[in-house]
């Protein structure tokens, strides 16, 4: 039967002694592989490689100036499928079109002769980006090669001829697998297991997991964000006795206190969009895209242990994964279990009003109850060391750590107003012809999003400095809606937010303007909290443009390009507490706004109809990141101000959205977990170096 498949193909193969493949030549060695670098028309060679393409070049030259073709695993990257012969956004695994792509890069002459065993799918994203010929699926795939070869022995001749190619076909001698963190650790523990402790409780295995002390220490986690819930799982993995200390409520009762606040306009101030468990992140769009990373070990495990408790597997290959509110409720849930279950104390509706400090060292917390149902007023907890966890709304946090004489560095940020579009506007001008597809989220391509960007240069006549500054679209919500995320009534301030589907009949963003301490200063913002202040100032102008009672300023985008106010009717909101026509020139100083109209001028030659009749302004949007950062050594994650003091996540300026916080918080678990002598080995040796334990990059 082979032999007239081969006659047919008309394919030659060398002649090969080993029996088990009887179609395969000699395995060959190269002393140094062909490197190309993929031709585009930024092409980039020597000196004008970034860092990250040189660090990828260097260790491809290290690790395969020797390897062996048919060993190990190929990766396969830009495999182009288009909409119309790809199944869509919802299959995740090697379809007949993808097996097409596959052997073309193989060179291989028949592609349903290739076991789709063998091809594993590790990402799977949409390009619509109007420098395509068409829409199409892009897909890295892995390749199996010892699997590809015992099921189909003539793809030999093919893979000898393979040479690695920088993104395009790279070649690795095992497969990456990189487990989530309960089961990373457990490994670590499983090592010496049955190893006979010697002094010190030390084992005599290389393991780098230490026996647990006879008494436990005690840590408090303040904050149960993501970075506050990562830091308790690493810490309670390890045996640590953790109190993790949460102001707002359990996803149940925050639920119910979301909803009494937008239907009838009761805000709870210990527990809304900004505080609760899960974080401002859960009642949000459920974003998982970062900049610190995508690939790296860190990532790849939160990834993974938020499978663990819920999340779908396909966050693990979606090009931009998110889970929605929907999803992230329950997924908590589990999360908590577990940490329960794992002897974590867990305590909702209470807020950490001061620190105690004995000889410059963190020594415990004193709490009151946030709930509302006084079942204590004050109570004083020791513990050996305090994880601070906080969001960037914690605004009274940052103020008692000033009261203990700590460092807080204000830093910039970005504010801006929050454009809300028909998502069929959006669907049509990112897919054209291609927007009957998305079907409100349950069609064959994803409902159509935007990231813009522009970089203004600042004037002498109209700035109070001269800098360049950028605007850009941040926290975009495709089928979602605006929502109110002030924690005072007397100001106002909004996000997105959408839910796993994307259903929704409109589309939000950000239009965000970074911000920095000279604009502090310029409005009379001085210290460590200019940033606040600055925040606070326009909260306030827009609470008062709105009227009051959590009612929204909004302005048509094209009466705000012309710095009018139009008689006619604003379109529909998806903002549900209500929005009032004003005009958002008296809302920020003048080099703010004009940044935004120049910004949004260019958005609308990159995007044709950004700026539409239905294009409408709601304002305000500040709290993009954190306005302060609090020193920490970037090894021990240790406060520099304050032993025993952690400052980790969004609040502590770190990080800026889920992911990048629970990487924070993971890294700083396994810091304290050494310092408290329960792991002898840096973090670095499992995941290797964050991007965000020296440099903020979220």
């Amino acid at each position: 039967m082979f032999s007239a498949s081969t006659k047919l193909l008309n394919l030659s193969f060398t002649k090969n002694p080993n029996p088990q493949f009887p179609f395969s030549p000699k395995i060959q060695h190269y002393n140094k592989p062909l490197i190309r670098c993929a031709r585009t028309r930024s092409k980039r060679t020597g000196k004008s490689r970034y860092p990250s393409e040189k660090r990828k070049l260097k260790s491809i030259q290290q690790t395969q100036t020797q390897f062996d073709k048919f060993k190990g695993f190929w990766r396969l990257f830009k495999l182009g499928v288009s909409v119309d012969r790809d199944p869509g956004k919802d299959f995740l695994h090697v379809s007949d079109a993808l097996l097409e792509e596959v052997a073309k890069v193989l060179e291989f002459p028949v592609a349903s002769m290739l076991p789709a065993e063998a091809f594993t799918v590790l990402r799977k994203s949409f390009d619509a980006r109007k420098s395509q010929k068409e829409p199409k699926f892009v897909y890295t795939v892995e390749m199996d090669v010892d699997k590809l070869l015992n099921m189909e022995p003539r793809t030999w001749d093919f893979i000898s001829r393979l040479e690695p190619k920088i993104g395009f076909i790279e070649h690795t001698p095992h497969e990456t697998v990189v487990g989530d963190l309960v089961n990373i650790i457990h490994d670590n523990k499983n090592i010496n297991h049955d190893e006979v402790p010697g002094e010190n409780g030390h084992c005599s295995s290389s393991s780098s997991y230490k026996l647990p002390l006879t008494k436990k220490p005690k840590v408090a986690v303040v904050g149960s964000g993501p970075a506050g819930l990562f830091a308790s799982l690493v810490l309670a993995e390890f045996g640590v006795d953790v109190t993790l200390i949460e102001r707002g409520q359990p996803v149940e009762k925050r639920g119910r206190d979301i909803g009494a606040l937008v239907v009838r306009k009761m805000l709870q101030a210990e527990s809304n969009f900004c505080f609760g468990e899960g974080g401002a992140g859960t009642w949000s769009d459920g974003k998982l895209v970062t900049r610190i990373g995508r690939n790296s070990g860190s990532v790849l495990s939160v990834m993974k242990t938020l499978v663990r408790f819920g999340a779908p597997e396909s966050i693990l290959i979606d090009g931009k994964p998110h889970l929605g509110t929907d999803r992230l409720v329950p997924l908590l849930r589990n999360f908590r279990q577990h940490l329960q279950d794992l002897g974590v104390n867990i305590r909702f509706g209470t807020r950490v009003d001061d620190l105690i400090v004995e000889n410059g060292h963190v020594v415990g917390v004193n709490v009151s109850d946030s709930s509302g149902s006084s079942q204590f007023s004050s109570e004083k907890l020791g513990f050996d060391a305090v994880v601070l966890a906080v969001g960037h709304s914690a605004r009274d946090v940052y103020q008692m750590l000033l009261s203990h004489n700590m460092e807080l560095v204000p830093k910039d940020f970005a504010v801006g107003l929050r454009v809300e579009h028909p998502q069929e506007l959006i669907n049509i001008i990112q897919y054209s012809k291609l927007a009957n597809e998305v079907r409100n989220g349950r069609g064959k391509v994803p409902v159509a999003d935007y990231k813009v960007v522009e970089y203004v240069k600042g004037d002498d006549n109209n700035v109070p400095f001269t800098s360049q500054r950028s605007c850009y679209s941040f926290c975009m919500c495709p089928g979602g809606q605006v929502v109110v995320t002030s924690i005072n009534p007397s100001e106002l301030c909004i996000n997105g937010m959408s839910f796993s589907r994307r259903s929704s009949k409109w589309a939000n963003a950000a239009l965000a303007v970074t911000v920095s301490p000279k604009d502090f200063n310029a409005l009379n913002f001085h210290g460590p909290l200019a940033g606040v202040e600055f925040q606070r100032e326009f909260e306030q102008r827009a609470a008062t443009m709105g009227g009051g009672n959590f009612v929204v300023p909004v302005q048509t985008v094209k009466d705000f390009m012309h710095n009018k106010l139009s008689a006619t009717t604003i379109p529909s909101s998806s903002y549900r507490l209500g929005v009032k026509a004003a005009n958002l020139h008296e809302l920020f100083p003048i080099h703010i706004t004009k940044a935004l109209q120049h910004s949004i001028s260019t958005f609308d030659q990159e995007l044709p109809g950004f700026i539409s009749d239905n294009a409408l302004l709601h304002g305000v949007e500040t709290r993009t990141s954190s306005p302060v950062q609090i020193p920490r050594n970037p090894d021990t994650y240790e406060s520099t101000s304050l032993g025993g003091l952690y400052p980790v996540g969004e609040g502590a300026g770190y990080a800026g959205g889920i992911v990048s916080a629970a990487v924070d918080g993971m890294y700083a678990g396994f810091a304290l977990a050494k310092r408290l002598d329960l792991y002898e080995d840096d973090v670095e040796a499992i995941f290797g170096r964050t991007q965000i334990s020296g440099v903020v990059k979220y």
